[in-house]
């Protein structure tokens, strides 16, 4: 039997406790150390595996599920759920659940909701390594995938069959910047009880609201623009309150988590993302603008810009623009020759992934399996971050010069 003595420290059995007992046994709550409670602006940040229950009753409601509380560490501890909440808000959506990358969240929104011999619709400009899950994983579970041009719309009815269980999307794409139009694909979709996702990492639920234009379920890659300052690696998903057991229900049982300090850096990301996301459009309609004007520049790829192909969809669906786009030059440069303009930017440093302060360029060639106006060009990808974009021309102006 647990007692007190005079101090408040505990005793068992009238026999006063050990120092090494004592030591692991402390009570670290504010009220145990005789703290007024703490309050401060951001969530504290919980690092525990185990947590505590008050009463054995609890413990038992616990172990029926009737306990309105997390019981465990992957039970989503107070900076996760602080977060999911703040995103599901913006999102407009019914829940929002976390996980360990942007890639994760794709994967696990397939595996919530097909089953084998399902067939899936998946945009030819969606993120690789998702594509390749589907090629690699999920034919090996008699899921088929069918890629469709990564600028479809109303005849997105042509590429499904009677099995067709879930069409993704992602608009634009995060290389060639194509856009879908999502309503005719999501009303179409609705009428045949097809779900619908759509990565959104590109505009945010800031410029972009998926759920009102009919998707069911929304992807962040958090560890870009949300977070923004590509030291995090995570992962959200928004569901439509149709889905919205299914899918708290699979994660639930797949015992998924991201951890309470990574949940605390993406919180404090989302706070700042109006304010930085601003900065990056302004400063990537300033640099693609300039790049439209130069003589060694054939194409520029920026949904704002009027000269973009599905211009008219952004207008109509978007609030706004990111910071990230591509352009190809004139002339098809061999990969020395383009090393010359690459490797002499001083701002833009060469690494994957975007959405950070710091600007990045990746080239690469682009392939395809469905007819694509870029099929077999070199685009170079521009990610525009906080620097002055000023600064920022006149190195793409300098490292032009060394072009052959």
């Amino acid at each position: 039997m647990e007692m007190k003595d005079e101090n408040g420290e505990k005793r068992r059995s009238g026999r006063k406790m050990k120092e090494t007992s004592k030591i692991i046994s402390h009570d670290w709550r504010a009220d145990a150390l005789k703290m007024k409670r703490l309050t401060t602006i951001n969530p504290p940040v919980y690092q525990g595996s185990t947590l505590l229950f008050d009463s054995y009753e609890d413990m038992c409601l616990a172990g029926k599920g009737l306990y309105d509380g997390p019981t465990y560490g992957t039970d989503r501890l107070l900076a996760q759920r602080a977060f999911e909440e703040s995103l599901r808000e913006l999102e407009q959506g019914f829940a929002t659940r976390l996980f360990p990358s942007g890639l994760s969240a794709i994967r696990n929104t397939l595996n919530a909701f097909l089953k084998s011999g399902d067939h899936i619709l998946v945009v030819d400009n969606a993120y690789g390594p998702g594509v390749k899950y589907c090629k690699k994983v999920l034919s090996r579970f008699n899921i088929r995938t069918t890629l469709i041009p990564p600028s479809v719309g109303e005849d997105i009815e042509r590429y499904i069959t009677p099995d067709t269980a879930l069409i993704l999307l992602e608009s634009p794409g995060s290389n060639t910047f194509e856009l879908q139009d999502i309503p005719a694909v999501t009303a179409v979709a609705r009428d045949k009880g097809i779900i619908t996702a759509l990565d959104n990492t590109w505009a945010t639920p800031l410029y972009l609201k998926p759920l009102e234009l009919g998707v069911d379920l929304s992807i962040q890659a958090v560890t870009k623009y949300i977070a923004g300052y590509s030291d995090l690696l995570m992962g959200a998903v928004t569901v439509n309150e149709k889905y919205g057991k299914i899918f708290t229900e699979f994660y639930s049982t797949i015992e998924m988590y991201s951890s309470d300090s990574d949940a605390y850096l993406a919180l404090r990301g989302l706070k700042s993302l109006a304010v930085r996301l601003k900065q990056h459009e302004n400063s990537a309609l300033m640099v693609a603008s300039w790049l439209e004007e130069q003589k060694e520049v054939s194409r520029v790829f920026h949904p704002a810009l009027p000269s973009h192909p599905e211009h008219h969809i952004f207008k109509r669906d978007f609030s706004g623009s990111s910071g990230l786009f591509g352009f190809t030059f004139v002339r098809d440069y061999t990969q020395d020759e383009l090393a010359l303009f690459i490797d002499s930017l001083e701002f833009f440093g060469l690494g994957y992934s975007w959405g950070g302060y710091r600007s990045l360029l990746t080239a690469a060639r682009q392939r395809r399996e469905t007819r694509s106006r870029y099929l077999g060009e070199t685009i170079i990808r521009l990610n525009i971050g906080l620097e002055d974009p000023h600064d920022l021309i006149l190195d793409l102006e300098q490292a032009m010069g060394n072009l052959p």
